[in-house]
């Protein structure tokens, strides 16, 4: 029964963000539009924050799990960017809200998942010591976020993430570019 509750306060806070701003949802309208008491979400969540900080927690976990393996720096990025093209006003809401910040660590743990993936099959001989291979990752998982975080600002616009695909496959032997820089540094 307790899964079920919770999972009825999630689909009913989804539906709820998908409609209006976070700042115009409260406690009262999401146990309402789930039919519960409010002893009933506060037994689940201690507050609306805690709630919304599970769900991108989840979302974020299924989105690695969907993924358990990339192989270029563009698949990061679709991978990255697809639930939120799928959730797009609900998204917008959360990330033009004060619980900004819980969106931004979970996406950027989303970033390091998949480009630490990739990087770590790209770079995967032996010759390349830890420290460079963090230092890769950082790079591009900071890229990554970063570009994602201007598609955001940039309300989604398809064509920015047609652009950011792009920047992306005219550099998609970077792989090799890198393996060339760090080869020299031996």
């Amino acid at each position: 029964m307790a899964n079920f509750t919770k999972k009825a306060i999630k689909e009913a806070f989804i539906s709820l963000i998908e409609q209006r701003p976070l700042s115009n949802i409260t406690i009262k309208d999401i146990v309402k539009e789930c039919g519960i008491n409010r002893n009933s979400f506060y037994y689940h969540y201690q507050d609306l924050p805690s709630l919304i900080e599970e769900i991108i927690k989840e979302e974020a976990e299924a989105i690695i799990e969907k993924y358990p393996s990339v192989s270029s720096i563009v698949e990061c990025f679709d991978a990255i960017t697809e639930f939120a093209s799928h959730n797009k006003k609900a998204i917008m809401h959360i990330y033009r809200s004060v619980n900004r910040e819980v969106f931004e660590r979970n996406l950027m743990e989303v970033s390091d998942y998949f480009v630490s993936n990739y990087i770590n099959i790209v770079l995967s001989d032996d010759k390349f010591n830890s420290l460079d291979k963090k230092t890769v990752i950082t790079f591009y998982k900071s890229v990554c976020f970063g570009l994602v975080m201007e598609w955001l600002n940039c309300e989604m616009s398809e064509d920015f993430s047609k652009e950011i695909r792009k920047i992306f496959l005219i550099r998609k032997d970077f792989s090799k570019e890198i393996e060339d820089l760090l080869q020299e540094q031996l």
